[in-house]
């Protein structure tokens, strides 16, 4: 019997990443072949992003460039799912006629049936609980075989002032650890050797279940993993980034020395007004620890420029911090009011030029400080996994601790050697290139 066909684009952070490859694991239990031509799919997800403005765009757009293949093709049934469907449900429905099937958060564990009512030319919009959406279940990974994403929770209760994302997704549920580590030891079975551990907060993992905060246990028992070779921590608070957790990251030799740590600010008053806990000197002081109990530890931050009332002198505050502390990574992103957000109905809201033009300057400052410190490892060895040849470049690339998936720097190196991609190898860096840096594998690993 000939299965249908079905195709899924995702589309914005990790987080929903998961989602999506668990929805592919209910389809492929249905019996759907999973495809990635669009071209000769029956059916096709697209798992939106509604984080900002721009995430917004690019999922419409996605949308409707999905939807085109249903123009003369074979595309029969076009599913929206993901967080741009939850936050608007009814304009999707009424706006969107060429969506076949509309799933909010809580119903997308319904997608092989909903697709299979679509596919009989059966509209179906659903938006259940929240909490319904699946923390556990199988999974069809989207990552190349040698890393994954491993979601602890899903959800937030930070209700940060600018951020819709505890409308979107509800509220913190963190999952229970036998079961956390029970997928951690699946992927590490099956190749995985790279476990990225994420949630909205991944630091808060564990207090609405246990009445403490259980990073730091969960981390010593993921490292117990045969097989897992790096544990990457991603969406740390500052609050919550506990002198226990410190001491794990620094004695574990499975977590590599890199924590990523969404700061948005240092204004104190900016601070109070995004809703952040903690002030500018607990924020200094936390940076002081990580780098003094933690020697070498590369950090990962965001800011937002631009929030409403944001002025000359606090922006000034900002660009002198990120000049004072020379982050290794930085990314910084323009504002983007989000309706029913409390930032929305601030006063002093401001123009978006004015916006992009902060934000650019803060990423102008930064790369003259990444640009210094590529640099400054010329001489230095460290280790790398490989992610394949670079026909390009002419070598093959790959990543240090210091660099996550998707959002970090890369390390071009020479081998001796025919590797593969998944392979860890010890590269001596010899050049830098902006933020990139290259080298040769050193003969002890040849």
């Amino acid at each position: 019997m000939k299965r249908d066909n079905v195709g899924l684009i995702s589309l914005g952070c990790s987080k929903n990443q998961v989602d999506a490859e668990r929805m592919l694991a209910l389809l492929a239990e249905d019996g759907f072949a999973i495809c990635a031509d669009i071209a000769r799919c029956d059916a096709v997800i697209v798992n939106t992003c509604g984080f900002i403005e721009d995430a917004k765009r690019e999922s419409i757009e996605a949308i409707f460039e999905a939807a085109s293949y249903k123009n003369g093709g074979r595309l029969r049934a076009l599913a929206v799912t993901g967080c741009l469907a939850e936050r608007y449900q009814a304009e999707i429905a009424a706006e969107i006629p060429e969506a076949d099937v509309i799933l909010g958060m809580g119903s997308i564990g319904e997608i092989a049936a909903a697709l299979r009512k679509a596919l009989a030319g059966e509209r179906v919009v659903a938006f259940g609980p929240k909490s319904g959406l699946p923390l556990e279940g199988g999974r069809v990974l989207t990552t190349p075989s040698y890393f994954a994403y491993l979601k602890v929770a899903e959800g937030c209760d930070n209700r940060c002032a600018y951020c819709s994302i505890p409308a979107i997704r509800g509220p913190f549920r963190s999952r229970r650890i036998e079961d956390v580590v029970a997928e951690a030891e699946g992927l590490a079975a099956a190749g995985v050797t790279e476990l990225n551990v994420v949630a909205q907060d991944t630091t808060r993992y564990g207090q609405d279940l246990y009445g403490r905060l259980m990073l730091p246990e969960l981390l010593r028992r993921l490292c117990r993993i045969e097989g897992v070779h790096w544990v990457r921590l991603l969406y740390c608070y500052p609050d919550r980034t506990t002198d226990e957790l410190i001491d794990v990251i620094a004695a574990e030799p499975k977590i590599v020395k890199y924590i990523d740590l969404p700061l948005q600010h240092i204004s104190d008053s900016v601070l109070t007004r995004m809703n952040r806990r903690g002030d500018a000197a607990l924020i200094r002081g936390l940076l002081e620890k990580l780098r003094a109990r933690i020697p070498g530890v590369a950090i990962r931050t965001t800011f937002i420029a631009g929030l409403p009332g944001e002025t000359e002198a606090e922006f000034s505050q900002l660009c002198d911090f990120v000049r004072e502390q020379a982050f290794d990574r930085v990314g910084c992103f323009a504002y983007s009011v989000e309706e029913d957000t409390p930032a929305a109905s601030m006063p002093g809201q401001i123009d978006e030029e004015t916006k992009r033009r902060r934000a650019d300057r803060i990423m102008e400052l930064q790369m003259g400080i990444a640009a210094e410190l590529a640099h400054a490892r010329i001489g230095t060895a460290t280790e790398v996994l490989c992610e394949g040849y670079d026909d390009e470049a002419q070598c093959w690339v790959g990543r240090s601790p210091a660099d996550a998936p998707d959002i970090d720097t890369k390390v071009y190196f020479t081998s001796p050697r025919n590797l593969v991609a998944g392979d860890y190898v010890t590269v001596e860096i010899t050049g830098s290139d902006g933020y990139d840096v290259v080298g040769e594998e050193t003969e002890a690993d040849a």
